[in-house]
């Protein structure tokens, strides 16, 4: 018989049992019985994995939507689970199975109610029951294996009320399992229910899930996450201060399994029977201590910049993570937001003396400039993500915010503007030098410079200035002569029946032979057009350009433009537009020396 066709089971024929004379026992490396670890530990994630529906935490209104369908006998034929990471949905999916076959002597028919467990319950909560069938969409997402469950639909449950399929990340399946699975999904036999479960619910076809009735798992809040580690952290022995299991609770989002993984390396960081402390925690996460990321942000806000960058550097040199850094700086400012905006009632996942300090500095920043701070700091949080040296890009995003701290609100602005008073800083801009004052005005001044006089409409002879062409052009709606006419012509004379031009770099060959068949036909007589000449003025392209560069040099040195800049550091004109034109008084003008009635005083002395 060959050696691969033995039974592995079967010892082998003419070896002698027990060790051999090459068998040494090593000093140090036989374990004693009473020191080998404890056989069949389970994690906290499965060991308190919830046994009834009201263990279920942070997922109150399905819960109350499937207790209400039991009792009224309104049970859907497929449910879709859908949510984050670690919310439980495979464990919903499960309990779910069981409500559907829950039976004990009393009971008969399903019920939302699980204690005491009933006859199919053991059986179902181990994935070994023969009516409840759990498939992973992951590994087996081809139409071979939606088949196998197809063809075992049409058969009735064997022990239990209903057969059950629990397929887990459904989004995974193949087109072609999907659309083998509708034509059941939608007409199922009244033995059968679907129990779906997903982490991309957008991927589920709109045809699966018009045909199953969706729940949508929430994230848990963290307070109800740490009142629950808390409770499991007592259950088990073990003492972790409230602030370290705040903090677990939020390095796991809203997923009570990651938040369960990480209790369970959080209790082994305890040195013997002591408490694992919130440093233990946040050594373990790479976080920082957010009680010195406050202090780091109330330096930044205070404008003490030398405070803010030393304090940023030595949590970096400590170990804590710069985009964990702008994560704290920003929960501080959204929970700074969330005080100015509705007061004492926030409603914050914070200890009391830190709402405390938070409040205090609330009070010294308004609302817009909270929410200016957090889009800074948001930036900064992007900035950090890409940066090649993320420490140097936080350094640089606390910098940006104590700048956006300074800036006044839109109002004292306003205020400061009109009163012609800029706020003092360490390097003010130079002053603009005093103008002597100007004499006085007449009463009806000069239109701005900026109204140009419309062009005129060209005469029956034709047009007479490169403005007066453009109106032709613009009212035959040539858009292609147009914009060429705008760019490349360069005029040198216009006067009815001669047009010569320099024609521009890169102006189309044939462009005085498109202005020539244009004047001909709307003018009615033929027309000489030259675009050969030198010398030639501006495009219309390049006066516009000109004018806007003069406009805006004239807008920055104008005395309140000067203030704006000055209230507003990198600050920049992003356009110039002219104010409209004041209504004239109606009426004629009156001067003080005529038309004016006498005094009545002087009347009565003259007579």
């Amino acid at each position: 018989m060959d050696e691969f066709d033995r039974d592995p089971h079967e010892a082998d024929a003419g070896l002698p049992e027990g060790p051999g004379p090459d068998d040494v026992a090593l000093p140090g490396f036989d374990t004693p019985a009473e020191t080998a670890p404890k056989a069949g530990y389970q994690v906290l994630a499965r060991k308190y994995r919830p046994q009834t529906f009201e263990d279920l935490i942070g997922q109150d209104a399905m819960v109350r939507t499937l207790t209400n369908a039991f009792q009224a006998g309104r049970i859907a034929h497929a449910y879709m689970l859908t949510g984050v990471r670690g919310v439980g949905k495979t464990t919903t999916a499960r309990l779910i199975a069981r409500a559907l076959n829950y039976e004990t002597d009393t009971v008969k028919g399903p019920s939302i109610r699980l204690e005491p467990p009933g006859r199919h319950c053991a059986a179902i909560a181990k994935s070994s029951h023969v009516d409840v069938m759990e498939m992973d969409a992951a590994s087996r997402t081809g139409i071979g294996d939606i088949r196998e469950i197809l063809e075992g639909v049409r058969y009735s449950p064997v022990s239990a009320r209903y057969k059950v399929y629990i397929i887990d990340e459904i989004h995974m399946l193949s087109t072609a399992a999907f659309n083998a699975l509708l034509k059941t999904l939608e007409e199922p036999p009244g033995h059968v229910k679907f129990v779906f479960a997903t982490t991309e619910i957008r991927k589920v076809p709109v045809t699966v899930l018009s045909r199953c009735q969706r729940f949508d798992l929430k994230r848990v809040d963290r307070t109800v996450l740490a009142d629950h580690l808390e409770n499991i952290a007592r259950t088990e022995g073990a003492n972790v201060e409230r602030e370290g299991l705040l903090a677990i609770a939020r390095a796991a989002e809203g997923s009570v399994r990651d938040a369960l993984s990480l209790l369970d390396q959080a209790i082994v960081q305890a040195e013997g029977d002591g408490p694992v402390s919130a440093e233990n925690v946040r050594d373990m996460l790479g976080l920082a201590d957010r009680s010195r990321v406050l202090d780091l942000l109330a330096a930044a806000l205070q404008n003490r910049a030398r405070d803010a960058l030393e304090e940023l550097r030595a949590q970096y040199d400590a170990g804590a993570d710069p985009q964990v850094l702008m994560r704290d700086i920003l929960d501080y400012l959204h929970a700074m937001s969330r005080i100015k905006a509705v007061g004492g009632d926030a409603d914050l996942a914070e200890a009391k003396e830190t709402v405390q300090v938070l409040s205090e500095l609330a009070a010294s920043v308004s609302l817009a400039g909270l929410t200016r701070l957090w889009k800074t700091a948001l930036t900064g949080l992007e900035d950090v993500r890409s940066a090649p040296d993320p420490v140097s890009a936080a350094e640089m995003a606390v910098i940006r915010l104590m700048a956006a701290a300074q800036l006044p609100s839109p109002e004292d602005a306003a205020r400061l503007i009109a009163g012609g008073a800029a706020p003092q800083s360490n390097a003010a801009p130079a002053a603009p030098e005093a103008q002597p004052p100007s004499a006085p005005q007449a009463r009806h001044e000069a239109a701005p410079e900026s109204a140009k006089a419309e062009p005129a409409e060209p005469d029956a002879q034709g047009p007479s200035s490169i403005e007066e062409l453009m109106v032709l052009i613009e009212r035959e709606r040539d858009i292609a002569l147009k914009r060429d006419v705008e760019r490349f012509v360069r005029p040198v004379t216009i006067a009815a029946p001669k047009f010569i031009f320099e024609a521009a770099e890169g102006a189309p060959h044939d462009l005085g032979g498109r202005l020539a068949s244009f004047l001909a036909e709307h003018t009615g007589s033929r027309w000489f057009v030259d675009g050969k000449a030198a010398r030639g003025g501006e495009t219309l392209y390049e006066r516009r350009q000109r004018e806007a560069r003069e406009r805006e040099e004239r807008a920055r040195r104008d005395p309140a433009m000067v203030r704006v800049m000055t209230l507003f550091p990198g600050a920049e004109i992003v356009s110039l537009e002219a104010p409209p034109a004041a209504e004239p008084i109606a009426g004629p003008d009156v001067s003080p020396s005529q038309d004016m009635p006498e005094d009545p005083i002087a009347q009565e002395r003259r007579s």
